[in-house]
């Protein structure tokens, strides 16, 4: 029996979760849960590395050396988020690959929409967001050879005390309906699941899955003006106004000219205060 003793949060149901979610046929070919481990993204990858197939779930309890972008790394007290990472060989041309963390960003914001009941939006390429442009949860996508590892990292029941930069929050800080992590996990592999299938079945074409309309839908980046400090030092400064076939931010400059954004970290600029960081 898992003890623990914060009865806020519970520990998670491993049968449970596997009868609802590891059925046969299904995608989800495998779920874990651990009690704590370093990084679920290291974890999986090293599952790639072996053969492991596509479908693999792995969850921890507690992560103490969880994985961001450009190489931060964050932990949390156990039990107090969802941390997990997702195992995927996708079928889909290199230069789409670019759309797996926007397109698990879609199905993270419509579980927490559905279950939690927040209006959360994403900020590109990898964050949730709530009240205001603080951070909720982030995502990381890592190729290992043929495959991609999905590591998503969401924030239920931190306490003011507990978050780690003052822009971050979390489900239950903000009001949410529910923090409840297994119907969050449920809903989040099964949304997951449909967004993924959809785009794999139009070979990773954005349009003809309806996965840039969903995007869209769920991004507050669009339309606002916003710094991106890209590789190599430079930066750039314009209006957000779309996402390119291949995943890319379309940012439009002072001058009118549009330049794609690949990789880099991005700000949202409120008028009132400059360059002030979303997450």
């Amino acid at each position: 029996m898992n003890i623990y003793t914060d009865l806020e949060r519970p520990p998670l149901r491993p049968l449970a979760l596997r009868r609802a979610l590891v059925v046969p046929g299904g995608f989800w070919t495998d779920l874990r849960v651990v009690e704590e481990t370093g990084s679920t993204n290291a974890d999986v990858a090293a599952l790639a590395s072996e053969g492991a197939p596509e479908g693999l779930v792995l969850v921890a309890e507690r992560q103490t050396a969880g994985r961001g972008r450009l190489g931060r790394q964050w932990e949390s007290p156990p039990r107090a988020g969802l941390a997990l990472s997702i195992l995927l060989r996708p079928p889909v041309p290199p230069s789409r690959l670019g759309w797996l963390p926007l397109l698990a960003g879609v199905a993270l914001a419509e579980s927490v929409r559905r279950v939690a009941r927040l209006d959360a939006y994403l900020k590109w390429p990898n964050d949730l967001l709530l009240q205001g442009d603080r951070k909720t949860a982030g995502i990381l996508a890592e190729g290992v050879g043929d495959a991609v590892v999905i590591g998503i990292g969401l924030n239920t029941t931190l306490r003011e005390h507990e978050l780690p930069r003052p822009h971050a929050t979390s489900l239950a800080l903000a009001g949410a309906a529910s923090a409840d992590r297994d119907p969050l996990l449920r809903a989040l592999l099964r949304s997951f699941q449909e967004v993924y299938r959809q785009w794999c079945d139009a070979a990773g074409d954005p349009s003809a899955s309806g996965l840039r309309e969903a995007y869209l839908f769920h991004c507050g980046t669009i339309g606002r003006r916003v710094n991106a400090t890209l590789p190599g030092g430079t930066s750039l400064t314009g209006i957000a106004t779309g996402i390119d076939d291949d995943g890319r931010l379309q940012v439009t400059d002072a001058l009118g000219v549009v330049r794609a954004v690949a990789a880099g970290d991005v700000v949202h600029v409120r008028p009132d205060s400059g360059a002030d960081r979303a997450g």
